[in-house]
């Protein structure tokens, strides 16, 4: 006989937003798997229809409090392209340290505070603090050290408010700039020290195929420009996305899924890695060498490892750029307002962002489109939860399947506030 018993699991869990899981467990098989995300509509591109342009980089910088940088920066790209301005290479070199900020204070947040604490067999970071309070104090340094980045180009830490359509309201002046830049020496061997422990992690074996997808530039690593590209040879310019990715809602979830030309795909930092390796300097691929991962990886849980790399990768190229002598150039150039369409798209720390704006002769916003990394990634974490419980064993308590659909949710980084306390659990088991 059939036994359809309901069971919630409530518990406050360390991702950004609400959420709860769903799913159905049959002759040891998982059929349906709902990932529930209710949180109320925040109509952020609504908000943004008639706003003048100036106003777009601080609005969008609201939406989400951890990638308030990648936000910013994806939408002055986006108006700039659209009215046809260049922002030029000393522009383009400050914007490069703003995003590796951002890189290195999300990274390091989801390293110490999210997810380590999965593969230790910690309850909490507070709980691996009273066992190894050094390596914890490691991951708050560097936090630290990206907030300095991004304070140093955006005016602050959280919501930036450096950045404009054009360029920045002001330069750093050099001794700010090597005071910054002497915390980033000192925080390159813990960002090397890192990779190695990262690297060190017992993580569950999980080969399984998927599609990789990311930005790539002619002659870098990606973050700020590039096209866009999979593992399956897709190489596209930003413009055309919007014929790629349908972006869809589920009667489960208030939060958009998305499908790439008909398939599930990953953004993020082990999508990055998989397609960009070769992007990386010397010092960066020796570290991956010595770390023992094969690239391309098709075991998910090495995003955590992934996320240590491009650390250090962060803190190298933001420090190349702060000792980059200044040509002088003005911080802003003048903005050549015309009736267009701007596309952009960059990386942030969780993966592309996408933005377009239908803009008014007069600089007026007509329509606004936001794709963020969250949604893109929230078709496959469902099909990973389905494929990663069934083969750990659905026979275990549902007290173990929940702690390890935690483990798989939060590997993703999802920010679902932008896209939302996980896990309250459910579990329809039909074979009992």
């Amino acid at each position: 006989m059939s036994d359809d018993r309901i069971l919630r699991i409530p518990v406050m869990a360390r991702v950004e937003g609400k959420g709860a899981l769903e799913m159905t467990v049959s002759r040891g098989r998982v059929g349906e798997v709902r990932l529930r995300i209710f949180e109320p509509p925040r109509l952020f591109e609504k908000i943004l229809e008639g706003r003048e342009f100036r106003e777009v980089p601080d609005i969008v910088a609201r939406i989400c409090g951890i990638c308030p940088a990648a936000y910013q920066l994806t939408a002055v790209s986006a108006i700039e392209a659209g009215f046809g301005l260049q922002p030029g290479e000393e522009i383009s070199r400050f914007r490069k340290i703003l995003a590796c900020g951002e890189w290195i204070s999300s990274h390091s947040l989801h390293v110490h505070l999210l997810a380590a604490p999965d593969f230790l067999g910690y309850e909490d970071v507070m709980e691996w603090a009273r066992h190894d309070p050094e390596s914890v104090r490691r991951g708050f340094e560097l936090h630290a050290v990206g907030n300095a980045l991004l304070s140093l180009m955006g005016g602050r830490p959280v919501h930036p408010v450096g950045a404009c359509v054009g360029g920045f309201f002001r330069f750093p002046h050099e001794e700010e700039r090597e005071a910054v830049a002497s915390r980033v020496r000192a925080a390159l061997p813990l960002a090397t020290d890192l990779v190695h422990w990262a690297a060190s992690l017992p993580y569950p074996e999980s080969e399984r195929a998927f599609v990789s997808v990311s930005l790539r530039a002619p002659d870098s690593y990606p973050m700020n420009g590039g096209r866009i590209v999979s593992s399956r040879g897709l190489s596209i310019d930003p413009s055309d996305f919007e014929a790629h990715v349908e972006e869809f809602q589920v009667s489960h979830s208030t939060a958009f899924h998305s499908l790439l030309d008909g398939e599930p795909y990953l953004v993020g930092p082990l999508a990055r890695l998989n397609l960009n390796a070769d992007r990386l300097p010397p010092e960066i691929l020796s570290l991956i060498a010595d770390s023992g991962i094969r690239l391309p990886s098709t075991n998910m849980n090495h995003s955590l490892l992934a996320r240590a790399i491009e650390i250090r990768f962060a803190l190298g190229e933001a420090l190349a750029h702060l000792e980059k002598p200044s040509t002088g150039s003005p911080s802003s150039l003048p903005v050549p307002i015309r009736e267009s369409t701007g596309i952009a798209a960059t990386e942030a720390p969780r993966g592309i962002l996408w933005h377009r704006y239908d803009l008014s002769e007069n600089g007026l916003v007509r329509k606004a489109r936001i794709i963020p990394p969250t949604s893109q990634n929230q078709t496959i974490m469902e099909a990973d939860l389905r494929e990663s419980l069934e083969t750990g064993g659905l026979e275990r308590p549902d007290e173990a399947l929940r702690k390890e659909a935690e483990r798989i949710v939060r590997n993703y980084d999802p920010c679902i506030s932008c896209a939302t306390h996980f896990l309250d659990l459910t579990v329809h088991r039909r074979d009992r």
